[in-house]
């Protein structure tokens, strides 16, 4: 059975959570949602929660198959924590699967992973990725090695079957 990492912060973005959690969980596989306190319940942008399964801190991209970053703006906070960089470029540096949409591309770049790398995000934050490295495209989808992205909530449905193809072919 596949074991998927997931971030949640406070003004998480709902949907980028949410619909490829449930999408993961159709495959049987499980979601482990990682923020910075355990047992600790984290409202969306738009007022859904999430109960983090776990601490960041506390673990290892070694016993994850996947990563599942959403946006929101969730990110921007996400980005100044050192376990939050640390697990990102540790998934990156053993070729997983990293899922990334909308702001969340904000994680990558503090991560430093980006550079000569293709990807997309919310327009929002296309400067930076430009300026961390990245080749930033305007389309629904983009898949370069094991980094996954995606621009908008508008884009879940090839965003979500993009990261469950790749955890099947891992």
């Amino acid at each position: 059975m596949k074991k998927i990492l997931a971030f949640v912060d406070h003004v998480y973005e709902d949907l980028e959570l949410w619909y490829p959690k449930l999408r993961l969980e159709e495959e049987g596989w499980k979601v482990v949602v990682a923020g910075p306190q355990s047992n600790t319940v984290y409202k969306g942008k738009h007022g859904y929660p999430c109960k983090a399964d776990a601490d960041v801190a506390d673990l290892e991209a070694d016993s994850f198959d996947g990563l599942l970053v959403p946006g929101g703006f969730a990110p921007d906070k996400q980005r100044r924590d050192p376990n939050v960089l640390s697990l990102t470029r540790d998934f990156n540096k053993a070729g997983k699967p990293i899922a990334f949409i909308c702001h969340a591309g904000w994680i990558l770049i503090s991560a430093d992973i980006l550079r000569g790398r293709k990807a997309t995000s919310t327009v929002g934050i296309k400067d930076d990725m430009k300026n961390a490295g990245a080749e930033w495209v305007d389309e629904p989808l983009v898949v370069d090695g094991n980094l996954i992205s995606s621009r908008t909530p508008v884009d879940l449905p090839v965003f979500a079957k993009a990261f469950v193809d790749a955890l099947k072919a891992g």
